[in-house]
């Protein structure tokens, strides 16, 4: 059970890196004709963005399943960690920065604020070049200072 547990929660963390791995490498790299619709918006609720959401997931289920298959292993706790992140990802990205959903208005605290501002950071680039920022739940500290004194002074 603390294993498992382990298990997951160890997963949760890696995805941090692999989604700041991907996002720098591979969507500011040679996944470029998907990500820029995210930078550089076009009319629709969908972005081509979005197919990154089933690359995350497709690892997830599989794991998930075959955990379940080989009697709830622990694959079945890195597909949940997995899930879990991409949930939490969804949640933060989509719903509370971007807004896609009409959720999470009145949420202020230093935390959000700090990555609301990380995030902001990161998409001033419009391009693919000079990017900086590309994590989601771990920000720099430099930007939890500039959420601190923001909520002194409003």
């Amino acid at each position: 059970m603390v294993l498992n547990f382990l298990i997951l929660v160890s997963t949760f963390f890696f995805m941090e890196f692999m989604a700041w791995f991907t996002h720098k490498y591979v969507m500011h790299g040679l996944g470029w004709y998907f990500h820029r619709d995210h930078h550089q918006h076009e009319r629709g609720f969908f972005e081509k963005n979005d197919v990154f959401f089933l690359i995350f997931a497709i690892p997830s289920w599989l794991f998930t399943m075959f955990g379940m298959m080989d009697g709830n292993d622990w694959k079945l706790f890195v597909g949940l960690g997995i899930a879990l992140y991409g949930l939490s990802y969804f949640l933060v990205h989509d719903v509370f920065i971007h807004r896609r959903f009409d959720w999470f208005k009145r949420t202020d605290n230093v935390y959000f604020r700090a990555i609301r501002k990380a995030h902001k950071v990161h998409h001033k680039h419009l391009n693919k070049e000079e990017g900086e920022c590309f994590g989601m739940l771990i920000v720099p500290f430099k930007y939890f200072r500039e959420a601190k004194r923001s909520m002194k002074t409003s």
